[in-house]
């Protein structure tokens, strides 16, 4: 579920080949086009006139040889003891853009994070999620693990996330990519300081960094570290690791920042993002849904000044909205949420559906290039009014680091 119509859909049929047609695949990876009818080749696609290449590592288990006999390349699937003269890259090839932002729609809201990522090998891929323990992030860490990526499992309850890499240990016995759990506390800026220290000590690089812990519902409340604590958990602290973890952070590497639709809704404004008001002095001016909405606002503004901030180094930053109202914790906090969550549980996504966006946006090859965007379904959005204001956000990055 999401608000369809701030995308711009197109459809895939014409990527069907003609009668007589096949696609094959240069030694480079570039895609070209054979007609059995007049024996000719073209490196355009014969409807819709594109280039297209495959790109990436061939899939775990897969190795490229050249027959002996013939001369020609051939791919052998170790795994299944097979041979075939097919890139198994070829079903996945992407178009060559024009422009970095040009990709069509391959997804919508009945799409699952397994379907994206079909096809793809994450073996030797470190991805660190904040709340991987439950909900989308349980279930975007899940599928990640079954394509071989070794996850960092950053959390609040140790234990729920030692249970969680149990659960997913059990699904696929024999995987020999790691799991990991740390114990992440969002409300203390001192938990995130620590972690980010032993992250930094104990890995070389993180490929994806998934910001999606998020809190609903909270009563007024502070934070040891005097900050209101939706601003905090959902945004300030997350913020905070990012900067923090950016040693890990390279060329190729990406930060997926899990926002809302509900960042529409924020009655922030430029002369209101101030410390004073996204940490009231007291609850006689608070109110739970306001203060969610206005961290998920702070989310994107994040996202796109960071993207700004870190684009010479070749890190792509995504901010996404991955469904309403999905069934997940997050409405733990008050019993009326629970109640209308599960009243509208038949007509929202699934977790599955839920947590597509984010791993389109961890791990899309037609996102290679690209930063700085927001995602509904799967596809490029456009932010509300106030999420596309323009924020320094230098000097508080350094206030932040200090």
């Amino acid at each position: 579920m999401g608000s369809s119509w701030f995308c711009v859909f197109h459809s895939d049929s014409e990527d069907e080949l003609p009668p007589g047609w096949e696609e094959r695949v240069t030694v480079d990876g570039s895609v070209f086009y054979a007609n059995h009818l007049s024996k000719q080749t073209q490196w355009t696609h014969p409807r819709t006139g594109k280039k297209k290449v495959v790109c990436g590592e061939l899939p775990f288990g897969w190795e490229r040889c050249v027959d002996k006999n013939t001369g020609k390349v051939i791919y052998i699937d170790h795994e299944n003891k097979r041979t075939t003269y097919t890139d198994p890259r070829l079903a996945f090839a992407v178009e060559e853009k024009e422009h970095v932002n040009d990709y069509r729609q391959r997804y919508d809201a009945s799409s699952t994070a397994l379907q994206v990522l079909h096809g793809k090998d994450l073996n030797g891929k470190l991805a660190l999620i904040t709340g991987a323990n439950t909900g989308i992030g349980y279930e975007t860490a899940r599928s990640l693990s079954r394509h071989g990526c070794n996850i960092i499992f950053a959390c609040r309850n140790i234990n729920s996330a030692n249970e969680a890499i149990k659960n997913i240990r059990n699904e696929k016995p024999d995987s020999s990519n790691t799991l990991d759990a740390i114990e992440l506390d969002l409300q203390s800026l001192r938990s995130v300081i620590n972690v980010a220290n032993t992250v930094n000590e104990k890995y070389k690089r993180i490929d994806i960094l998934i910001l999606n812990a998020g809190v609903l519902g909270l009563p007024y409340t502070r934070t040891k570290d005097g900050l209101e604590a939706t601003f905090q958990v959902n945004h300030l602290s997350q913020f905070l690791l990012t900067l923090l973890l950016k040693p890990l952070l390279t060329i190729g590497s990406r930060v997926v920042v899990v926002s809302s639709e509900s960042h529409r809704f924020s009655n922030l404004t430029m002369e209101t993002v101030t410390a004073s008001h996204l940490s009231p002095e007291s609850a006689n001016s608070y109110w739970d849904m306001v203060s969610y909405n206005n961290s998920k606002l702070c989310n994107v503004l994040f996202a796109r000044q960071l993207a700004k901030n870190w684009q010479s180094a070749g890190i792509s930053i995504f901010s996404l909205h991955p469904g309403n109202m999905v069934s997940s914790n997050l409405a733990r906090n008050w019993w009326l949420y629970r109640l209308v969550y599960a009243l509208v549980r038949p007509f929202t996504k699934s977790l599955q559906q839920a947590a597509s966006t984010t791993i389109f946006c961890a791990t899309a090859n037609e996102l290679n290039g690209v930063t700085g965007v927001y995602f509904n379904n799967c596809y490029r959005c456009e932010e509300s009014k106030a999420a596309r204001n323009e924020i320094d956000l230098t000097s508080f990055e350094c206030g932040m680091k200090s």
